[in-house]
C-alpha cells in the first residue's frame, strides 16, 4: 500500500470571519482540514518548528489565514483539501492506534502498509482503539470531521461487545445509565445488556457516546469483572457486521454526507 499525496497545486480557502471579524481561518483548523494532522497534533507540530508559511518557521498557531498558499509541512508544499472520505477498518487485536511507536510494537499502519493493495489517501483515526482492543476503527482524511466525530457534545453512539470474567447482575448493568464515577473521573450514561454466560465468561454489549481513556474497561472492573476480548461493532450508523478483520473498507460518499447532516442537529 501506499499513501496518495494531495495535489501540489493549492487553492483558496473560502474566507470565514472569527468573533473580532477577522477574515479567515486559524491555520490549525485548515490543516486539519487539508489532512494533514489534527488540531491538536498542527499544534504541536508548530510548536516544533516544522511549519513554515513562503519559507519562514511558524512559532505561534493563533495564525489566521485565507487560504493554504505557501504554508510547507517538513519543507512539503500543502495541498489543496481532498473530498472529505471516511474509511472503516476491522482493527485486529495486538496492534495500536498510531502512526509510529517508540518501542517498534505493530501499529494499524504497519497493517495496513503490508496488506492493503489500492491506494489509500493520508488516513487519521477517528478515536483510538486500546492496543488489545478489535473491531470498528473509522478513518477518515478530514481532521475537521475527525474532531467533530470525536467530541462528547456531538453525542455520536459507540457500541461494544465485551466478553468479562466475573459475575455481575442485569440490574447493576442497568443502573451504569445513571453514569458512574471511578476514582474521581465522571463517566457519562451507558446503556448495558447482559447479553449470554459462557462458564464464568459474561458477554456484555455496551453503547456510550463520551469514549474516555478505557472506558468499558475501568467501569466493569469497577463492578468486579475482568474484560478479556472487547469488540467495537458500531460508530453513529456504521456497523463492523461482515468486515474481515484486518479489512478496510470506504463507506460511501453518500453515507457520509447524511451522517453529516445529522450532527449539524445534535446539540
Amino acid at each position: 500500500m501506499r499513501w496518495v499525496d494531495e495535489d501540489e497545486d493549492t487553492a483558496p480557502t473560502s474566507p470565514k470571519k472569527d468573533g473580532s471579524g477577522q477574515k479567515g481561518q486559524r491555520i490549525a483548523k485548515l490543516l486539519a482540514r487539508a489532512g494533514v494532522a489534527s488540531r491538536r497534533e498542527v499544534e504541536r507540530m508548530i510548536t516544533a518548528g516544522r511549519i513554515a508559511i513562503d519559507g519562514k518557521v511558524l512559532d505561534t498557531p493563533a495564525t489566521i489565514l485565507e487560504s493554504l498558499h505557501g504554508v510547507t509541512v517538513d519543507g512539503k508544499t500543502v495541498g489543496t483539501p481532498l473530498p472529505t472520505k471516511l474509511f472503516g477498518f476491522h482493527k485486529p487485536p495486538g496492534m495500536l492506534t498510531t502512526e509510529h511507536d517508540p518501542k517498534g510494537r505493530k501499529t494499524i499502519y504497519d497493517h495496513l502498509e503490508a496488506h492493503t493493495k489500492e491506494p489509500l489517501p493520508r488516513l487519521m483515526p477517528v478515536g483510538r482503539l486500546d492496543y488489545n482492543t478489535e473491531g470498528l476503527l473509522l478513518m477518515t482524511n478530514d481532521g475537521e470531521f475527525k474532531r467533530q466525530l470525536e467530541l462528547p457534545s456531538t453525542g455520536v453512539e459507540r457500541s461494544y461487545r465485551a466478553r468479562a470474567f466475573g459475575e455481575v447482575s442485569q440490574q447493576q448493568l442497568e443502573d451504569l445509565f445513571d453514569g458512574i464515577e471511578i476514582e474521581g473521573i465522571r463517566y457519562g450514561p451507558i446503556q448495558a445488556n447482559l447479553e449470554r454466560r459462557t462458564g464464568h465468561n459474561q458477554w456484555i454489549e455496551m453503547t456510550l457516546t463520551e469514549g474516555k481513556n478505557r472506558e468499558i474497561r475501568r467501569v466493569l472492573e469497577h463492578l468486579g469483572l475482568k474484560v478479556n476480548r472487547l469488540i467495537r461493532t458500531r460508530y453513529g450508523p456504521f456497523k463492523l457486521d461482515e468486515l474481515p478483520k484486518g479489512d478496510i473498507v470506504e463507506i460511501r460518499a453518500y453515507d457520509v454526507v447524511q451522517f453529516r447532516k445529522t450532527l449539524g442537529k445534535k446539540k
